[in-house]
């Protein structure tokens, strides 16, 4: 008899589709052990299945990779250990698994800011990723994180803007533009990031500094930032 994580994975197989395959090729996702599934779709099912802790474990042991996102999304945060993540980010072998665990579950843990920090130091570039891509989706999630949690997130930006590695520097570029989003406070020290980071020798490092720039400066960004940073304080003045 089938466990339930079998048979889910008998029904993701049901919906393989050849083309959704030739599309994570092109997006630097693997091509085997997968189903080519939309994101869309994943996100469909695991809705449908519900939050479920231990199937989630179960699917994630399958080692494929629409099982695996399905098991990020229906993973309980509040159920969620430091071994676990330790476990799944070592599993992590591209950006769409990294991202997913990292944006959908890991972020609502109470280890979340620790890891973003400690992943950070990482050599392998999922896991270095994983640190990065945390920030990023903290400073875009955490509406209550106050700013001094995120200040130390600009050293390890700044320290790992070196990095020439495709997913681990598009993932340090994406950490400094969300915190930069997130209010005028942490705007401006987002930018005085890029401006030390501009001057450094590296390649990726150039990259980053004048792409985060790019959008730190823009007028929509900024206004946006403006009206955020009003509204949370005439929130606070109300309450």
């Amino acid at each position: 008899m089938k466990s339930a994580a079998k048979k889910i994975l008998s029904q993701l197989k049901e919906m393989y589709n050849p083309k959704g395959v030739q599309a994570m090729a092109r997006f630097a996702l693997p091509t085997q052990n997968v189903f080519g599934i939309s994101m869309p779709v994943l996100r469909k099912t695991a809705k449908a299945i519900g939050k479920n802790h231990e199937l989630a474990l179960e699917l994630w042991k399958l080692k494929n990779y629409e099982a695996r996102i399905v098991a990020a999304l229906i993973s309980e945060p509040s159920k969620v250990t430091e071994q676990q993540m330790e476990s799944w980010v070592r599993d992590f072998d591209n950006w769409a698994i990294c991202d997913c665990c990292c944006g959908d579950l890991f972020d609502k843990t109470p280890f979340a800011f620790e890891k973003a920090i400690q992943w950070s130091y990482a050599e392998e570039e999922f896991i270095k990723r994983a640190g990065f891509a945390m920030m990023a989706v903290l400073a875009m999630h955490d509406k209550k994180a106050s700013d001094k949690k995120f200040i130390p997130f600009f050293k390890r930006i700044e320290e790992e803007a070196h990095d020439e590695r495709n997913f681990v520097r598009k993932a340090v570029n994406w950490a400094l533009r969300q915190i930069g989003k997130r209010n005028t406070t942490l705007h401006e020290k987002a930018i005085a990031c890029a401006e030390k980071i501009k001057k450094q020798p590296y390649k990726s490092a150039k990259w980053i500094a004048a792409d985060a720039l790019r959008e730190l400066h823009n007028e929509k960004i900024i206004e946006r930032i403006k009206n955020k940073s009003k509204e949370k304080m005439t929130s606070h003045a109300t309450n």
